[in-house]
């Protein structure tokens, strides 16, 4: 069956510009006609210069007619979170003060990202200063799962996803500061990388709320995409200090790996079908060669979540003491209030918190290389429900489908989700594998071999 131009992934749409078969404005077209068609469905994108884009295709075709483009990403049409600053296209942060501002740098990714001739068609829709696990702002109103309009894609990487699972345009970069991409991949059957500090250099960006917890990556169809960005974007900056700390970016030969599996974190409840899927992602990596062992949490996870909170809540603080940004939503404004009412020494805790728990899991990973879990514990709820309010036939709160990253976030490990069996009413479920920092190759090459073992390609949601 033929695909149309805007099912297919950036290395078939760069092999397509190398036989001269279709031009960068050919696949722009397909693209922008697809958002016409199904973003009033699923409101992914909430901002986009359809002129700045036809420019931008019209000189990439030109340099593939000349034979000379700039890269594997020329041409190729991508989307950018509403909370990484582009120049030409509003960054809102879902929140009425940054709207207002017209941003006069592109962070460093895009930067990187234009210069490699990748044509920018839009920006994402995210929840208010990405602060929640699901995408509603009172902006721009909630983004809906492309498989299910009903239910949320999750977030806050949540309009990023959608588009991507929708077909609007092959890849987005988005930010994860305690699992915002790799869960909303899970979500939507899509694989989600989150670097390890440093490797995606960053400067040009908007207050670090989350101090260096909060990464930008790329999220995809395939594998092969995502390699194909880090390799654009996943290099060092003298701007960025962290990022001259880590080796070259190279996706190793897959090898037998050492993984530590952890079907669930202490206590947490985690929806069955979910569960059923890690298992089967477990026997895959098994089959492959890999020896897993399962075993508990390796941490104290409600720790994990103290940290999160408090930092979380420090830096809500700080956003409106030192840049009068006020939240609108009640969460947030709560969190704030938190914030600025905590004590230097509770937020001194928190941080040698955090560095016991960097300690805690560099050790591990002497004995392991990689670790598996859930990348969410419930599947997608009510697009307009900031969160289930029970797993499994057990009330949680706020944070508890989100229990299995943030871990992740706070030690600077690398992280990425990989799509799973569905459930059975066709909902997306993904897994998670983990590294130790700098490993974010190995963690491609391992999830290049389970991709490899799906037995036909991923089907399209049904938005008409």
């Amino acid at each position: 069956m033929t695909r149309s131009l805007w099912q297919l992934s950036a290395g078939a749409l760069v092999g397509l510009y190398r036989q001269r078969m279709v031009t960068p404005l050919d696949v722009l077209d397909a693209v922008l006609t697809r958002l016409d068609a199904v973003n009033p469905r699923i409101n992914a994108v909430i901002a986009r210069n359809d002129t700045q884009a036809r420019a931008t295709a019209a000189e990439s075709t030109r340099r593939w007619a000349d034979g000379a483009p700039l890269g594997p990403l020329d041409g190729v049409p991508f989307t950018v979170k509403d909370n990484i600053p582009t120049t030409g296209l509003p960054t809102s942060w879902g929140n009425a003060a940054y709207r207002a501002i017209a941003p006069s740098l592109d962070e460093l990714p895009v930067v990187r990202l234009r210069a490699a001739g990748a044509v920018l068609i839009g920006k994402t829709n995210v929840p208010e200063l990405t602060s929640q696990g699901y995408t509603d702002n009172a902006l721009f109103g909630p983004t809906r799962n492309p498989w299910n309009t009903d239910l949320t894609p999750g977030g806050s990487s949540g309009g990023a996803v959608a588009a991507v699972a929708s077909g609007i345009g092959p890849f987005a970069i988005g930010t994860d500061g305690g699992g915002s991409i790799r869960r909303p991949a899970s979500h939507t059957g899509l694989f989600g990388l989150k670097p390890s500090v440093g490797r995606v250099a960053r400067c040009d960006g908007l207050p670090a709320i989350l101090l260096d917890y909060e990464v930008i990556g790329p999220i995809a169809r395939t594998v092969a995409d995502l390699v194909t960005v880090m390799t654009v974007i996943g290099r060092a900056d003298p701007r960025d200090p962290a990022s001259l700390a880590l080796p070259e970016f190279v996706v190793p030969e897959p090898r037998p790996c050492r993984v530590l599996y952890v079907p669930r974190f202490g206590d947490h409840p985690v929806d069955p079908e979910i569960a059923a899927s890690t298992d089967a992602i477990a026997q895959a990596l098994t089959s492959l060669g890999h020896r897993v062992e399962q075993a508990g949490a390796p941490f104290d996870v409600d720790a994990v979540a103290r940290i999160q909170a408090t930092v979380g809540q420090a830096g809500m603080a700080w956003l409106g003491q030192d840049f009068g940004v006020s939240p609108v939503a009640p969460a947030l404004r709560d969190s704030a209030a938190l914030g600025a009412a905590l004590s230097a020494a509770s937020l001194f805790a928190a941080l040698d918190a955090a560095t016991t728990l960097r300690r805690r899991m560099s050790v591990l990973f002497q004995d392991y290389d990689l670790m598996l879990t859930p990348a969410a514990a419930a599947l997608p709820w009510p697009a307009t429900e900031t969160h289930p309010l029970e797993i499994a036939g057990r009330p949680v709160g706020p944070r508890g489908h989100a229990v299995f990253t943030a871990f992740a976030n706070i030690t600077g490990l690398p992280g990425i989700t990989i799509p799973g069996p569905r459930s059975a009413s066709g909902l997306p479920i993904g897994v998670q594998l983990v590294g130790p920092v700098g490993a974010d190759g190995l963690l491609l090459a391992v999830a290049a071999q389970l991709e490899g073992q799906r037995a036909e390609p991923p089907d399209w949601p049904d938005l008409g």
